[in-house]
């Protein structure tokens, strides 16, 4: 059996810097399965729009993935939980730079290795740092990914703007948006 990635997120709304960076991943580490998780309730963050409606948006940003809705508070529990066996965690270079900050990051980086993204110019010695305070730093690998300049803070600002959002999230997720006119003031 191959490897399985998971990508998790709040997907506020899904955007084309997602579609990437598990683009990326799944050519560049081979990976036979990549399992799309939405944080139905997020720890961290409160998200705009409802865990229901994120999901239906995430399940059109990527048609060719399971997606599936995370009721979980943390990775952690979620990671415990779940069928996967030692499944590649996929996360941006900035996610790494807190990662010690995670509940149980030790035991995340025992139940999963941690894919992280990095792009050209990030500063290595803020991810070495991280690596140098873990257990196991051979579970955490690399990859790169070319940045695209798109957040999904910025893409509701351009949505309440009445401003245009093509090409920063995938057709299916624009056409969804305004027809229900999600993330208008």
């Amino acid at each position: 059996m191959g490897v399985t990635g998971i990508l998790g997120g709040r997907f506020d709304p899904p955007h084309n810097g997602h579609v990437a960076l598990a683009r990326a991943a799944v050519e560049g580490f081979g990976l036979e399965r990549l399992v799309v998780v939405v944080a139905l309730h997020p720890a961290h963050k409160d998200a705009v729009l409802d865990g229901e409606t994120r999901l239906e948006l995430t399940r059109l940003a990527f048609p060719e993935h399971e997606v599936l809705g995370d009721d979980h508070p943390r990775t952690v529990d979620l990671l415990r939980d779940g069928p996967w066996r030692d499944p590649l965690l996929l996360v941006g270079a900035d996610q790494l730079c807190d990662f010690l900050e995670w509940k149980e990051p030790e035991e995340v980086l025992r139940l999963a290795r941690l894919g992280v993204a990095t792009r050209p110019g990030y500063p290595r010695e803020r991810l070495d740092a991280v690596l140098a305070q873990l257990p196991h730093p051979e579970r955490v690998l690399f990859f790169d990914l070319e940045p695209l300049p798109v957040s999904a803070s910025g893409i509701r600002a351009r949505i309440a703007a009445g401003e245009p959002i093509d090409g920063l999230v995938p057709p299916a997720v624009a056409a969804e948006i305004a027809r229900r006119g999600l993330y208008r003031p």
